[in-house]
């Protein structure tokens, strides 16, 4: 398959034709081989417009929502982000183009591992992926000037909260995970919170504990 081709029909047709995204989001979807990130029998579906299947009960996110949270963050050249529910690793590689460092959790050991060896073969020196519980945050990095969830859940994590850096986002999806679920961007200032609904979103359940 010409997959080149089909990853710029999907950054022209399913990402810039539905909103106003930054350059760098669009350049950074163009720039990740998504047909890497999901099983081999899945390669010539991996440009759907739509979530697949990974392992574990797992997802990769449809490309349309993978961009949107990456914009709705404003990750910079400078940032670091941390993102809980890595799955496959796509999405922090997708966030690994625009930010300086990527944090990637994931509490499924076998999808850790390989979305691991995926940044090693794809020379993605700046993407971490580790296993464990991301409802924790990863306090030894902290603070994140950004931290994105890949995953629902019906309250929002107070370590992650905790862990962002003043003036630092999170987007999480927020809701029962057999209903719609409310993407939430959440601005940190000083003390208190900025609060942003993004719109109705479906993921694969945020395991706490």
């Amino acid at each position: 398959m010409d997959f080149a081709g089909e990853r710029e029909t999907m950054v022209t047709n399913q990402i810039a034709a539905r909103g106003d995204f930054d350059r760098a989001v669009l350049d950074a979807m163009r720039a990740v081989p998504r047909e890497k990130f999901v099983p081999d029998i899945l390669a010539s579906r991996a440009y759907d417009d739509r979530p697949l299947p990974i392992g574990e009960d797992q997802t990769i996110s449809q490309p349309f929502v993978v961009a949107y949270m990456i914009e709705a963050a404003k990750i910079g050249k400078d940032s670091r982000v941390l993102e809980v529910g890595a799955g496959s690793g796509y999405a922090a590689a997708v966030i690994g183009q625009i930010a300086a460092q990527v944090f990637g959790m994931e509490r499924h050991r076998t999808l850790a591992e390989a979305a691991r060896n995926r940044m090693a073969e794809l020379g993605y020196g700046n993407v971490h992926i580790l296993d464990g519980d991301g409802s924790k945050g990863l306090p030894e990095e902290a603070p994140f000037d950004v931290i994105i969830v890949s995953a629902g859940g019906e309250d929002i994590p107070e370590a992650l909260c905790d862990q962002l850096a003043d003036g630092g986002r999170l987007v999480i999806p927020v809701g029962p995970h057999h209903l719609a679920q409310d993407l939430l961007k959440l601005t940190k200032r000083g003390d208190e919170f900025e609060r942003e609904s993004l719109g109705g979103v479906r993921f694969v359940p945020l395991v706490e504990g």
